[in-house]
């Protein structure tokens, strides 16, 4: 069993992983390295695959303001937004956007070299900086690699799954076991500061366009050492994910809602619109509602999906502004140009997670966690597009600015040592119908705590879910598979019991049995150390 020590450990590779290691790098000292932990390769991760952009108020945007973006993200939010930091991060995002271009983020510029912006659903005003078009979050991550890679103090730690968060008896955490699964080992590594970027938790739903490493694994983590976590029953479905499954990745391909933002509509096989009968806003509205209208228009005509109609936008804009999207279409037969484009909801956003403020503390001293994993209140109950891009880099940078790499790891007590004993023992193994287990778990999960949610399914769900976990323990994992179903198992009773206990519907949580918005919003927090569910201001 190998043993290693970092002043600074990043879990997870995504946008906010990478940008939070390159701005740590600049304060490490020539002999300090910090390590990025992930479970697949450096790019395989959510943020590689968001579309549409990145939120960010442009100081020179004489149209656009902080006030006119807080007050858009607080009306998507549903009451659950924290205007504190709704405020930091939207105040932030000129100087951080302009940080990344010194990393080699490009934006897209027009001919005069401005930036080009895009508006999406519940946004009011165009400010949303995008990368060739539609491939942002691609764009920026490879760059963000490149510079990463060329940073001597960062060592990337690839096909390495942290299956276990140490802590002592004084709260503090103070690293992980990892599992190797090339070498098929265990290692041990300590950090006073272990960062969580994890991202998110789509993989549990049978339709996602989340890929395949997006199990959970940080939510499971932090709460098993006892860190809170909020408004976890808020997951957020991508109204127009494409309707035809990707067997590669095992996702949907995200059809950006910029494509709406840029004048598209949705229609039914008929080519008849229908938004117009769910919202003022029609195709804008905000996600949960579009989500909404579109199951109920497929429940209303029997259909398995409806359709986008981008024929109504010119040829020339529409290849040029969306050129990732009509490559895919085009994969499978379809001419975004001519026909009509085959989309329906699926799992897009976590937009509870880990309880953080926007330096990404948590309640447990050493753990930090950013981006999707986290839970800043942001968000809400329903996420503004395109925010989430711009809260992973904003409190990346937090991160980074105010984290203490001088800190010492104290001795291992006893607490942590045996729990290395315990699981670094352990042999490496497949186990067998696992991918079955899970597959029955993303379809309960489907059927169940999917767009509409009533206390007969949710009750249903969490007595299946109680049941699969019951059998399916830590002690029974030998593979980085079987550590992300017990991961999947563990969130997918947290969020189903939380959704049980939110007895009206907000956002993105709808209740049949609960139509009506109770008048005070309350966030809901899970406190491991605590075994309760509470509700707060």
């Amino acid at each position: 069993m190998n043993i290693y020590k970092y002043p600074a450990i990043i879990i997870g590779s995504g946008i906010s992983g990478l940008y939070c290691a390159l701005r740590i790098s600049q304060s490490l000292n020539d002999n300090q390295k910090i390590a990025i932990i992930t479970k697949s390769t450096v790019d395989n991760c959510n943020s590689y695959y968001a579309q549409g952009g990145m939120v960010t108020v442009l100081n020179n945007n004489k149209s656009d303001s902080v006030e006119l973006h807080i007050k858009d993200t607080i009306n998507a939010g549903a009451g659950l937004t924290e205007f504190n930091s709704v405020k930091f991060i939207s105040e932030n995002s000129d100087k951080i956007m302009h940080d990344l271009l010194n990393f080699g983020v490009e934006f897209d510029r027009d001919e005069s070299g401005n930036f080009t912006l895009t508006k999406e659903a519940a946004h009011s005003v165009r400010r949303i900086l995008h990368c060739k078009g539609d491939a942002t979050g691609r764009e920026m991550e490879l760059a963000l690699i490149d510079a990463v890679k060329k940073c001597s103090n960062i060592e990337i730690i690839e096909n390495s799954m942290v299956v276990k968060l140490l802590k002592t008896d004084e709260n503090k955490c103070c690293g992980g076991i990892v599992l190797n699964s090339k070498t098929e080992e265990y290692d041990v590594i300590y950090s006073p500061n272990t960062i969580l970027a994890t991202g998110g938790t789509g993989q549990i739903y049978k339709y996602t366009t989340n890929p395949i490493v997006a199990t959970g694994d940080g939510i499971a983590l932090a709460y098993d050492i006892g860190a809170k976590l909020q408004d976890i029953e808020f997951v957020q479905f991508h109204p127009t994910a494409f309707a035809i499954d990707d067997k590669v990745n095992h996702n949907r391909f995200l059809i950006s809602e910029a494509v709406r933002g840029e004048g598209t509509k949705l229609c039914d096989k008929s080519g008849r619109y229908f938004m117009e009968n769910y919202h003022s806003l029609k195709d804008l509205a905000p996600r949960d509602i579009v989500a909404r209208g579109i199951f109920e228009q497929m429940e209303k005509t029997g259909q398995d999906n409806v359709f986008l109609d981008a024929t109504i936008i010119g040829k020339e804009k529409l290849l040029k502004r969306f050129p990732t999207i009509a490559k895919k279409c085009a994969s499978f037969g379809i001419d975004i140009t001519k026909d009509y484009i085959p989309v329906a909801p699926a799992a897009h956003y976590f937009m509870g997670g880990i309880k953080t403020n926007v330096k990404g503390e948590t309640n447990i001293d050493g753990l930090f966690a950013i981006g999707e994993v986290s839970s800043t209140g942001l968000h809400g109950a329903n996420r503004l597009a395109s925010n989430s891009l711009l809260e992973c880099v904003v409190c990346a940078y937090e991160v980074a600015k105010n984290i203490n790499l001088s800190k010492e790891i104290s001795d291992i007590d006893n607490n942590a040592s045996s729990i290395i004993n315990s699981i670094a023992s352990k042999p490496y193994q497949n186990t067998e119908n696992i991918q079955a287990n899970i597959e029955k778990l993303k379809e309960l999960m489907w059927e169940n705590f999917g767009i509409f949610r009533t206390e007969k399914s949710l009750d249903k769900a969490l007595e299946k879910i109680t049941t699969m976990k019951n059998n399916f323990s830590l002690e029974n994992c030998a593979s980085i598979q079987d550590y992300e179903y017990l991961n999947m198992l563990t969130v997918a009773k947290l969020i189903v019991s939380a959704a049980i206990k939110r007895k009206e519907s907000r956002g993105a949580h709808f209740r049949l049995d609960y139509l009506s918005t109770s008048e005070k919003a309350v966030h809901s927090v899970i406190d491991n150390r605590e075994g309760e569910l509470d509700f707060v201001k």
